[in-house]
């Protein structure tokens, strides 16, 4: 007997759905747009995050104590190094120079040249390249992607204005890495650190045997936070003070920076759920008013409440439902188009499981709550009153 109302059910409820073809199509697409915007929202979130999952998990991070605007003394990284447990050490700091204009931006890192490759071997990067970068002190290596976006090639000049190391600055490209897979950042501009360092020190001397971060790579990964406490406990009560933290710990604290805008964008993506939420409601409250002579008729011949309730929910599961596969499909060309035009933003952007499954349950969720104000009020409605209803 169940089974045989389940089946009226469905059979009803799909006929009921489309009895007003363009109302219904008009819904299922503007579920299908909140549930694209949804995807899309929750996916700018999870790719802000993916550069510190994708984090190597035996690389650490010494900076300053003070903060990343504080240099260390790159004698700290010979100390370091004599560390059991370390197996190499190299450091870096941050260019900041101008091309062209501001609009121009990509990361610029003057890094040891000898040590530093080592350290990053997932940045590719042909031995011959690498060799005629070490050759020439006035040498840079180039990601993949910055140089297909400024249409550099090897031997080419590049002009900086410096901001933190004032002057005008020329490099020679020597090499472009590549990234061991598409998930590593290939938009770097690296420069020989020992060129900026012997330059600036007629200049600016107190810049000069500086750097910005330590990058440590230990032997066992598990050991981080007893290697990260035994790194700053050399400096402890110096005039140069340190704070080691896994590579995934460093970048989280970037991220935190943009927190608040994380979690606005965050917002709006339930905003947007919440929204379609009340419209679909107003159209199911719309085809239950037009229905209600129907549904008294129903019970009428012997059908139950519950059962007239169970096709308002399945009506309304049905387009919630419709709508949702809809977007969840619509969501995966549109973020490969997003991705496309934002590719200097993010290194990753890719639609998670995680993610389709909250589409889903979105839906589901729009769909359920729609209809629970009609199968209330369908339940509460005695014949009498539902056959002069619509009469």
């Amino acid at each position: 007997m169940m089974t045989r109302q389940l089946g009226y059910v469905v059979r009803l409820a799909r006929k009921n759905m489309w009895r007003h073809r363009l109302r219904t199509l008009l819904t299922i697409a503007g579920i299908a747009v909140a549930i694209v915007s949804f995807g899309l929202l929750r996916t700018v979130v999870d790719s802000w995050y993916a550069g510190a999952e994708l984090s190597s998990s035996g690389r650490l991070i010494t900076r300053s104590e003070a903060s990343l605007s504080f240099s260390l003394p790159v004698t700290h990284g010979e100390r370091i190094r004599r560390l059991p447990g370390v197996e190499g050490v190299t450091w870096a700091n941050w260019f900041g120079g101008i091309y062209i204009d501001e609009k121009h931006f990509f990361p610029q890192f003057a890094v040891d040249a000898a040590s530093y490759f080592k350290l990053y071997p997932e940045f590719r990067l042909p031995p011959e390249q690498l060799a005629a970068f070490l050759r020439d002190r006035r040498g840079a290596i180039v990601g993949r992607k910055t140089a297909a976006k400024n249409g550099w090639k090897i031997g080419d000049q590049v002009p900086l204005k410096g901001t933190i190391y004032p002057g005008s600055w020329s490099f020679t490209i020597r090499g472009i890495y590549t990234g061991a897979d598409d998930k590593v950042d290939e938009s770097q501009f690296l420069l020989h650190w020992s060129y900026i360092n012997e330059a600036i020190k007629a200049v600016l001397p107190s810049m000069a045997d500086r750097v910005g971060v330590f990058v440590v790579n230990i032997q066992q990964p598990g050991q981080a936070a007893a290697m990260s406490a035994g790194i700053d406990s050399l400096f402890r009560n110096s005039l140069a003070e340190t704070r080691t933290e896994t590579q995934k710990a460093f970048q989280l604290g970037f991220i935190a920076m943009v927190d608040t805008i994380l979690v606005a964008i965050q917002t709006v993506a339930y905003v947007v759920i919440l929204i379609i939420m009340a419209v679909m409601a107003n159209t199911m409250a719309m085809a239950a008013r037009e229905r209600m002579r129907e549904y008294a008729t129903l019970k009428a011949l012997g059908f139950s409440d519950r059962f007239v309730a169970a096709l308002i929910l399945g009506e309304s599961l049905s387009i919630a439902l419709a709508g949702g596969l809809l977007g969840i499909a619509l969501s995966f060309p549109l973020a490969e188009g997003f991705f496309r035009a934002t590719r200097d933003l993010f290194l990753v952007f890719e639609i998670t499981p995680s993610t389709i499954a909250q589409q889903l349950i979105s839906a589901l969720l729009i769909g359920a709550v729609a209809a629970l104000a009609p199968a209330w009020n369908s339940r509460r409605i005695a014949i009498v009153d539902g056959l002069r209803a619509v009469t």
